[in-house]
């Protein structure tokens, strides 16, 4: 899928440039501005996926100025472009966290660079905000909640709770697994226990997790899970707290 980019430079032999190169490049330039006002008004028009803005421009608005009104009502990467690498200049346009900078002059591998990394940070940064978003939602109502989001080969996959027989800990990452399935994830023992359903789930052991609704048999030596042949131990610290939460008759 073509990428569409804003141009906004004042000096349209530079502009024209840019814009020349980013069409070699594969990329299409959706619309180009000479000043900060054009390129506010042609983002909210426009939509950009990214939008390339020239720090110095002419007129009342400078480039930084512009950036952070199109990112207040739109969210797309901002690359800079400038002359001007002067410390002063920099710390006033990082208050609009950039995607990059790309300094004048510069060549066609430096824009292709830039346009790529600002296109795979800003879709990282979006995944990252709906996954923080979606485990936030599950924290809150987690007794309630009937599914769960584990994060696998860069997609959150959806599994029902019942599909999830037990955790088990292993040094700095915990295994969730299923009938059919095995999820590693980088996490702690406590964190998932804090973000599990308490109304399914149970710490048996300083390295298990089970699904109290799994639970097939209890004997001397631990769980046996509907689903699986393994035999989940019990820590003689949990004991009590799965005392309490069995119907022995």
């Amino acid at each position: 899928m073509s990428v569409n980019i804003l141009v906004t430079e004042d000096e349209s032999i530079v502009r024209k440039d840019i814009e020349r190169s980013l069409k070699k490049l594969g990329y299409n330039v959706i619309g180009s501005a000479d000043t900060g006002e054009k390129a506010v008004e042609l983002a909210g028009k426009l939509k950009p996926d990214l939008a390339l803005m020239d720090i110095m421009l002419k007129g009342d608005m400078t480039g930084i100025e512009a950036a952070e009104q199109i990112k207040s009502s739109i969210d797309i990467p901002i690359i800079f472009l400038t002359a001007y690498a002067d410390d002063s200049t920099l710390a006033k346009a990082k208050v609009t966290e950039p995607h990059g900078y790309i300094l004048k002059p510069f060549k066609e591998i430096d824009i292709h660079t830039s346009i790529e990394m600002a296109i795979h940070k800003h879709k990282k940064e979006k995944e990252f905000k709906v996954e923080a978003e979606l485990l936030k939602s599950m924290a809150e109502h987690k007794d309630d909640a009937e599914y769960l989001f584990v994060k696998h080969q860069s997609a959150l996959v959806k599994l029902d709770v019942n599909e999830v027989l037990f955790v088990e800990a292993l040094k700095d990452y915990v295994v969730i697994h299923t009938p059919e399935e095995k999820y590693t994830i980088h996490s702690t023992m406590k964190d998932i226990e804090r973000k599990l359903p308490g109304k399914h789930f149970l710490r048996v052991h300083r390295s298990y997790i089970t699904n109290m609704d799994r639970i097939r048999a209890i004997t001397s030596n631990g769980l046996i899970l509907e689903g699986t042949e393994k035999e989940i131990p019990i820590g003689g610290s949990y004991k009590d707290a799965l005392g309490k939460r069995i119907n022995l008759l």
